[in-house]
């Protein structure tokens, strides 16, 4: 008879007895909660008093000059010629006039231009009611005394947008921010996650980002029609840095595949072969006589959201759809636990791991296009650094290095995670290498929780002693 104890598992079973899908789903569910935490932290650090620009801060202001001056108030509204301040000017005018104000000008430029339309006012005689303001525009030292510098103007209120708390985390841009920062390590992060689920890893991601933008930006400038060039010319040049990714990954994972060569050197090769031919293709310099239209995928926002972010979105969930639902996703995991037992099974294992560098690559040579797209120019540095980024993000999603097991939705939740962490950080003013230590400090924390979890699962599985 059992005696029911657990046996010093800690678990006792229990995660022996959730279907692999079930864990997989629950640990995707713990990242989650990890970067709701991060985005707390951040916001809670970030929080700080805004000023409202552009025309959204205008109907406040319309309203408290309404409110405070009766129906009728004379106005005068100046700002600066900035791009928000214009905005702003232009709304508030508009709706003070809508509702019964006058507004006697409306000033875009410096101090002086304001000093100038202030003595037309009080020129042309009558009181003035309110000057309303911008927060930059109200502090200008020219209304510090104006009953005393234009007398016959009166004593004009001051009305200014008011300030709201709100963390600076969370506004508007910075998260679109983070969205197109990350754009290019996710796109790379699909193809390291097919890598690593096969127990191998790819470091030449990075310099095929430098290379496909290289050869992107290359096929525009000189067969394409340089700053001319069409749709079709830059599609061309865009499949071909994607070509040229696929072609490096192949390489590479023929070497792997035929030879027996380790990963880490064969892909370690490909990284000093990549980066170098792209520096010589380049001459060493940037190239950039390419069209303001080549920033449409990098940069372009057609459907609210940026281009690069839903091509990301669109990735990842084919991505899914394969590693759920296809043979060759299951392939992917079963060479990845055991290649023996999948060769015996069956599988392809040659042929599934030759796909998934030559995967990796196309991807990198994607995010190589995308890169160029952003930043409207090919060039060698681009890239430096990315494979780590790109393994933490994998790693830290949950893709263990021992391969056999991961998942896209873990990966995607991963990279916000490493792109989180690196916004907040810059946020709150942490230096450039502290930000690495605290990277290098994610990396091998997530490596721990891999190996205790792994091997918490290895005793777990293991069947309970017979008791007499």
């Amino acid at each position: 008879m059992s005696s029911g104890v657990k046996d010093g598992r800690g678990g006792g079973g229990a995660a022996a007895l959730l279907p692999g899908w079930v864990r997989g789903r629950l640990h995707d569910l713990g990242m989650a909660w990890v970067l709701l935490g991060l985005c707390v932290l951040f916001s809670a650090l970030t929080w700080t008093e805004q000023q409202p620009v552009g025309a959204a801060a205008a109907r406040g202001v319309a309203d408290d000059i309404l409110a405070a001056h009766g129906p009728a108030p004379r106005v005068l509204v100046a700002v600066r010629g900035q791009p928000d301040d214009v905005a702003f000017a232009d709304s508030v005018a508009a709706l003070l006039r809508q509702r019964g104000a006058t507004v006697v000008d409306v000033v875009k430029g410096e101090p002086r231009d304001a000093r100038t339309a202030l003595g037309a006012v009080g020129v042309s005689g009558g009181p003035l009611d309110v000057i309303a303001a911008s927060a930059a525009s109200a502090a200008w030292a020219l209304f510090a005394d104006l009953p005393g510098t234009f007398p016959a103007l009166g004593t004009p209120a001051i009305v200014q947008p008011r300030p709201y708390s709100w963390p600076n985390f969370l506004k508007t841009g910075n998260l679109l921010n983070i969205a197109n920062q990350i754009a290019v390590i996710a796109i790379l992060a699909v193809g390291m996650t097919l890598v690593i689920i096969t127990g191998g890893i790819d470091l030449s991601v990075g310099s095929l980002i430098a290379l496909a933008s290289v050869v992107t930006a290359l096929i525009v400038r000189d067969l394409a029609g340089g700053v001319g060039a069409g749709a079709w010319g830059m599609l061309l040049a865009g499949l071909g840095g994607v070509a040229v990714g696929a072609l490096a990954g192949a390489l590479a994972g023929a070497v792997i595949v035929g030879f027996g060569i380790p990963p880490f050197i064969a892909t370690l090769a490909m990284m000093l072969v990549a980066g170098g031919g792209a520096s010589m293709l380049a001459e060493g310099q940037s190239v950039y006589q390419v069209p303001d239209s080549f920033m449409w995928l990098g940069r372009g926002a057609d459907l609210g959201l940026p281009n690069a972010v839903v091509l990301v979105l669109l990735l990842y969930a084919v991505a899914h759809v394969v590693m759920t639902r296809m043979t060759f996703g299951r392939w992917l995991f079963a060479v990845g636990g055991n290649r023996e037992a999948a060769r015996l099974s069956g599988v392809p294992v040659a042929g599934t791991l030759l796909a998934a560098y030559v995967l990796s690559g196309a991807l990198a040579g994607l995010g190589g296009v995308v890169m160029a797209s952003q930043l409207k120019s090919g060039s060698p540095n681009f890239g430096q650094m990315y494979e780590l980024y790109v393994i933490a993000a994998v790693v830290v999603g949950g893709t263990s290095l021992a391969g056999g097991e991961g998942s896209m939705v873990g990966t995607l939740v991963g990279a916000l995670i490493i792109a989180v962490i690196q916004n907040g950080m810059n946020l709150v003013g942490v230096e450039s290498y502290t930000q690495r230590v605290v990277l290098g400090a994610v990396i091998l924390a997530a490596v721990l929780l891999d190996r205790w979890r792994r091997a918490y699962q290895a005793v777990d599985q293991q069947p309970a002693a017979p008791h007499g």
